[in-house]
């Protein structure tokens, strides 16, 4: 244990570390926000959707070769998520079957453009970085960094701007309309959210794992607390707590970054389950 502990102190004078941590809990304060609306709204599954869909736009830009691959990803991922939120409950696909689609379509055409690509020397080291985040939160440049702490804080304050509509909206989307709120609109804003987080959250748990990033907190306080308020605060505080516990485990443990917050995301869940059955009984 003592060895633990020393090669953690160790790790954490690197500045590399230090960037995965800020850039880590970052993340997952942003993905716990709108994580209870997407389960309130059943659209749970949209995160890995979106997720495959930003894999495919990062094959896209690897094919074309593009150095910033972000001028393909966000933009892409942003339609994306707008078309499945706005369309998906009226479009002949609803919305579970179209994110489907688009999720297995997306990985298909990303691993084959990425097979093809003459840009990609590693394709296996390369997908498995994608999809599950292995190596890149620890290789983030001070730029990555300002980059995600930027699009965070827009993140943060769009949501608290939008607390109340966002919160008619989830809840009641007729009712909202009824009263004179276009449910379109922040709608829309949601979509562009959902994408934004998507997005910097591949660096942290790779496009396979986002969406546990984005329910699990979500799901666990919503074993314990019931009002809209208490569990997306208790959601956003087990995320932060989650992220910084796996990632400062993974660098000792020598385990991936991603999977091992995931982990921890599941024991969470499991405590609050078991807190939750005492509760109520």
């Amino acid at each position: 244990m003592e060895e633990l502990f020393l090669k953690l102190g160790t790790a954490l004078q690197y500045p590399f570390v230090r960037y995965a941590i800020i850039v880590g809990v970052l993340i997952a304060l942003c993905s716990s926000l709108l994580g209870v609306t997407l389960v309130l709204k059943r659209f749970s599954f949209i995160g890995d959707g979106l997720s495959h869909v930003a894999f495919g736009a990062i094959a896209v830009s690897a094919f074309v070769g593009l150095t910033n691959n972000m001028l393909i990803v966000m933009p892409v991922t942003i339609i994306s998520a707008i078309l499945l939120l706005r369309t998906g409950k009226n479009a002949k696909i609803k919305g579970d079957a179209a994110v489907a689609m688009i999720s297995v379509g997306a990985l298909a055409v990303g691993y084959l453009l990425m097979n093809k690509s003459p840009n990609t020397t590693n394709v296996s080291g390369d997908v498995c970085t994608t999809l599950f985040g292995s190596t890149s939160i620890l290789t983030l440049t001070i730029n990555e960094v300002w980059f995600c702490a930027i699009l965070s804080v827009l993140v943060v304050l769009a949501f608290l701007f939008f607390y109340h509509k966002i919160f008619s909206v989830t809840f009641d989307e007729n009712f909202a309309r009824a009263t004179g709120t276009k449910a379109g609109v922040y709608n829309l804003i949601i979509a562009v959210i959902i994408a934004v987080i998507i997005v910097i959250a591949m660096n942290l748990v790779g496009s396979l794992l986002i969406s546990a990033l984005v329910i699990f907190p979500a799901l666990s306080a919503m074993r314990v607390f019931k009002s809209f308020r208490s569990v997306t605060i208790c959601s956003a505080c087990i995320s932060v707590v989650c992220a910084l516990a796996g990632i400062l485990a993974s660098i000792p443990l020598e385990t991936p970054v991603g999977a091992t917050i995931v982990v921890v995301d599941l024991i969470a869940f499991g405590i609050f389950a078991l807190i939750g059955a005492v509760k109520n009984n």
